[in-house]
């Protein structure tokens, strides 16, 4: 009876350790396969994050050029107009100024012309003979 026994046990601790053999084999097997399907989403997960990137970068990029095209060209209309109405008031300035030195200069040349001729008149008296008015 004993060997009854004891060849029970062996036969049953036989038909454990295949099973258990087996399913670990399986479960081996299985891991694996997870393993693949998880590698799998995880780049399609990193692929996905990447394209939203790249399009978030590229509208950022596209809104910023915008921005710097129409800050450019609002400072060069700006630049245009003050450069322009600068010119107008240096040229208003100059022909004033023009007018004002040729008023000066017509001026002085009658002052001097007027000059000149009451010494000439001075000095023919003197030559003349006739006494001082003063």
């Amino acid at each position: 009876m004993q060997l009854r026994k004891l060849g029970s046990i062996v036969l049953a601790s036989s038909l454990v350790i295949s099973t258990g053999f087996a399913v670990a084999q399986e479960g081996a097997k299985q891991d694996m396969k997870n393993a693949g399907t998880n590698t799998k989403d995880a780049a399609k997960d990193a692929g996905h994050g990447v394209d939203t990137g790249t399009r978030k970068a590229y509208h950022t990029t596209a809104r910023g050029t915008r921005t710097a095209t129409h800050k450019t060209t609002t400072g060069t209309k700006r630049v245009y107009h003050k450069t322009a109405n600068g010119t107008r008031t240096a040229a208003d300035k100059t022909a004033e100024g023009t007018r004002t030195a040729g008023r000066d200069i017509g001026h002085g040349t009658k002052v001097a012309a007027k000059d000149t001729a009451h010494g000439t008149e001075k000095v023919g008296d003197k030559i003349a003979g006739k006494p001082d008015p003063r």
